[in-house]
């Protein structure tokens, strides 16, 4: 009779199989594609859903999809719930407070609303919940676990929250000047659309975010000077937020560069990378979510100067 497998190696390997891969794990890596692939395809037959005809045609490949999608999204579900544990070991937390933290957390939350709109239905199959079939594209955001996108301009963002809330300030503040400002000037003359502030700031807001769709427009000269001081505010705003997020995401992956040379000067201390300081660069890298290459390129770097400084002492 083959021995039962140890509940703690189980799940150490879930939690390994669930976790985006680390560099030379096959199985991980096909189980990170395989997802993936699926989250497409299933946005995909979403998106398609919508049209008429294709429902029409295919409506029980679409039933096939989902109900295949919902199957894998829920024990996908329950086995990270599971494998939460892993992190209760390293944490030094109760097993039941790992997990609540994982349900609770953002990408909890996320995997949770994936395979909610098809549940509820079930569920509740009295009450018309067809709008609920519209939030399947929440399944996106399950890509988050494969990528660190969202994460780094979280942490952009917070990382240059005074600029930030700064611009934003200036944002509330060109709409409230704009808006009182074309009230001013064109409430008479179109009542209709200019008959409050705010029923202007809409005109406001469109004309500051360069969107201008056209659909309200002023009429008097001064309105026009208005309009025309508020296009041109609004190029300066929408640069300044740019700007802002793009200088963010640049500390970002100057960070995480730092990290990781930080990490692979103390592997190369005594001259060599040893299998477990290897193991610790590729987890590390997996976190940061910095590619191979850029990794490679940051050793290679390393090792080229610290045998320059050998040859130089020598």
């Amino acid at each position: 009779m083959p021995a039962q497998p140890d509940v703690k190696t189980f799940n150490q390997y879930l939690y390994r199989l669930l976790e985006k891969a680390e560099p030379g794990d096959r199985a991980s890596w096909w189980v990170d594609i395989t997802l993936s692939v699926i989250i497409i395809i299933n946005l995909t037959a979403v998106c398609l859903e919508t049209v008429p005809y294709f429902y029409a045609e295919y409506h029980m490949v679409f039933w096939w999809i989902e109900a295949i999608s919902v199957s894998l999204f829920s024990l996908e579900y329950i086995l990270r719930i599971k494998a939460a544990a892993v992190v209760a070991e390293h944490n030094k937390i109760p097993v039941f407070r790992a997990r609540l933290r994982y349900i609770l957390s953002p990408t909890g939350i996320i995997d949770l609303v994936a395979i909610l709109p098809s549940l509820l239905p079930l569920l509740f199959g009295g009450i018309d919940l067809r709008w609920l079939r519209i939030l399947r594209l929440a399944r996106l955001f399950k890509l988050s676990h494969y990528t660190s996108a969202l994460e780094d301009l979280a942490a952009a963002v917070v990382h240059e929250r005074r600029s930030f809330m700064a611009t934003l300030y200036l944002l509330v503040l060109a709409v409230m000047i704009s808006s009182t400002s074309i009230y001013l000037f064109e409430h008479e003359v179109q009542p209709e659309v200019f008959g409050s502030i705010p029923e202007s700031m809409w005109w406001s807001f469109i004309t500051l975010t360069t969107v201008g769709y056209g659909d309200v427009v002023p009429m008097t000269a001064a309105g026009k000077l208005v309009a025309g001081f508020t296009a041109l505010m609004g190029v300066c705003v929408v640069a300044l937020l740019t700007g802002i997020v793009a200088s963010g995401f640049s500390n970002q992956m100057t960070k995480k560069r730092n990290i990781m040379e930080t990490e692979v000067r103390r592997a190369l201390a005594d001259g060599h990378i040893t299998p477990s300081e290897r193991r610790e660069i590729n987890k590390l890298s997996r976190d940061l979510n910095l590619a191979e290459d850029d990794v490679k390129a940051i050793v290679d770097r390393l090792r080229s100067v610290q045998n320059t400084d050998d040859k130089e002492e020598a």
